[in-house]
Order: structure tokens, then C-alpha cells, then sequence
């Protein structure tokens, strides 16, 4: 048996399965972006990526950004994080409440997805060695948990716009 067939596989941590989450996100935006009027696929996707999102960032919030505030040397950058969230959450209700047949909505989309899509690369590139650095295999694996319990919940209470679910 060779060398690599030998060893268990690894379990995924807090970041693979975050990492997975934004690539399902980018592949959901990238599909919105080549749809055209208010198609029943671009209301469906949209709906899809508004639920998603919402949830991966309640659930990220409590999993990773509430851990990382917990650390002085990462307070900063999680602070920074949920600001975005909540700034993408905006974005993500006022693109709801606009016509998606109209070319507003595409401009107001467009910008979506650039700010989306920077934010993540922002998270991979930036935040997530900071933290691997900061945290133990064990705490990783404790993130994982909660964030994997967490969504579920989170995308039921989530909304497309920007009402409240009683």
C-alpha cells in the first residue's frame, strides 16, 4: 500500500468548509450574472444566494468572527469582517426591493457581486491564516461544529429582503 493510501483523511476544519460555502457563493453569482430580465431562474438564484448568504454570515459570525473578537491580536479584523457582513446584508435587501427586470437592478447587482467577491478574498487570503495561526486543531474542529449547527437555523430565520420572519 502506498504512502498516501495509508494515511486517514483529514477532517475538514472551520476554514474548509467555510472556503466550500464562498464557492458555492461565487458559482451562485456568477450564474445570477449571465441570467437576464426577471426569469424565473434569476428570481430563483437570487433567492438561493440572498438565503445563503444570510445564513453563512450569522452562522460564520457566531462560529469564527465571535472567537477571533475573543483574541486581542484579531479583534480588529473581525470587527472589520462583520461590519462587511452587515454591509452585504444592506446590499443583498436593497437589490430585493428593486426590480429585477430593470437595469438598475443589474448595476446594483454588478456591485453586489465586486463587493461579495472582494470580501471573501479578503476573508481567504487575509483573515483565515491570521486565525489558523490563533487557534488549535481542537478549536477549529469546535468552529466547524457550531457553524455547521448554526446555518441550518440561521438560512430557516433568513429572508430574501430585508423583512422579518415571526
Amino acid at each position: 500500500m502506498a504512502a498516501s493510501e495509508s494515511k486517514k483523511p483529514l477532517k475538514k476544519d472551520i476554514f474548509d468548509v467555510l472556503i466550500e460555502d464562498h464557492n458555492h457563493h461565487r458559482e451562485l453569482l456568477k450564474r445570477i450574472n449571465e441570467t437576464v430580465g426577471k426569469s424565473e431562474e434569476r428570481v430563483a438564484l437570487f433567492e438561493e444566494f440572498a438565503l445563503e448568504a444570510k445564513a453563512h454570515a450569522a452562522a460564520e459570525e457566531q462560529a469564527l468572527y465571535s472567537t477571533l473578537m475573543a483574541h486581542p491580536d484579531t479583534t480588529d479584523e473581525a470587527r472589520h469582517a462583520v461590519a462587511e457582513h452587515h454591509e452585504m446584508e444592506e446590499l443583498i435587501n436593497e437589490l430585493a426591493e428593486t426590480d429585477m427586470g430593470t437595469g438598475a437592478w443589474l448595476v446594483k447587482f454588478r456591485g453586489l457581486k465586486e463587493e461579495y467577491e472582494h470580501h471573501l478574498e479578503e476573508e481567504e487570503n487575509d483573515i483565515f491564516p491570521i486565525a489558523e495561526e490563533e487557534f488549535s486543531d481542537a478549536e477549529e474542529q469546535r468552529m466547524r461544529k457550531v457553524f455547521e449547527a448554526r446555518k441550518p437555523k440561521e438560512k430557516s430565520n433568513a429572508t430574501v429582503g430585508g423583512e422579518t420572519r415571526d
